[in-house]
């Protein structure tokens, strides 16, 4: 059984946590075939958005803890469990199509990081987050990484310190997810929204993206800088002209991806 699923469905590529019985926990297996799938996604020039949900009855439990206890494993076995994942995680950002994360269930530790680590996210109303690893005595530093940079640092802290659970609608207030849909409504909707996404100019979705991250974390002046070269190069694409001309002309644009 493969850890991670890749299906196609027009413009939307669904990678599905597919080890259900193990709460979809990112065992190192899983987390290299997600890396591989990843790969291919990335090449894919018809894949215009990605998806992310889980099989089973959760989205995804984090790390595997039984990969991480006992006496047989040294510090180059630690490392690589976690190098793995901040591979994974920083690949994210990296693909040139924005990835949704759709959660139900929980979604903790390893498994809330990989949330915050996507662009975007959408819950189902009874979907819970957390970073309890404060509770067992291994703190979530690496889940900190995405989730500080997406909800804040007090709020972030909150989470790490307490370990508790945040309910849908408190994520969304702290801005962890987007949006909340009714659980029966989750593939629809999520799905809706990536095909709203996927309508548009794979280049203008990669060149966006790309964008967006490197100027984010830049101070103001930087920012305007950056932001202000990149789109005056945007202008020269084709799909930018292509753009507005369409918009001029009242009709529909017809991308060529460049």
């Amino acid at each position: 059984m493969e850890p991670v699923l890749l299906d196609k469905d027009g413009p939307i590529g669904w990678l599905t946590l597919n080890r259900p019985e193990k709460r979809n926990a990112l065992s190192l297996k899983l987390m290299t075939d997600m890396l591989n799938k990843l790969e291919i996604i990335a090449q894919d020039k018809d894949i215009r958005v990605i998806v992310i949900r889980g099989n089973g009855p959760v989205f995804c439990a984090g790390h595997n803890l039984k990969e991480m206890t006992g006496t047989d494993y040294d510090i180059k076995h630690f490392y690589k469990i976690f190098s793995v994942c901040a591979q994974m995680m920083q690949t994210l950002y990296e693909l040139p199509q924005p990835v949704i994360a759709q959660v139900h269930g929980a979604a903790t530790a390893a498994g809330c990081q990989l949330v915050a680590a996507c662009d975007l996210a959408i819950a189902e109303t009874g979907a819970q987050f957390a970073t309890p690893g404060v509770k067992i005595g291994l703190f979530c530093s690496t889940p900190a990484v995405p989730l500080v940079r997406v909800i804040g640092r007090r709020r972030a802290m909150d989470m790490l310190m307490t370990g508790r659970f945040v309910s849908a609608e408190e994520a969304e207030r702290f801005g962890l997810i987007n949006r909340i849909v009714a659980p029966e409504k989750l593939a629809e909707q999520t799905r809706n929204w990536a095909m709203e996404i996927g309508q548009y100019s794979r280049y203008t979705l990669a060149f966006g993206k790309q964008t967006f991250y490197k100027q984010v974390d830049l101070d103001t002046t930087s920012a305007y800088n950056y932001a202000t070269n990149a789109i005056v190069m945007n202008c020269l694409a084709a799909d930018a002209q292509e753009g507005m001309l369409a918009f001029l002309e009242k009709r529909k644009a017809e991308w060529k991806d460049r």
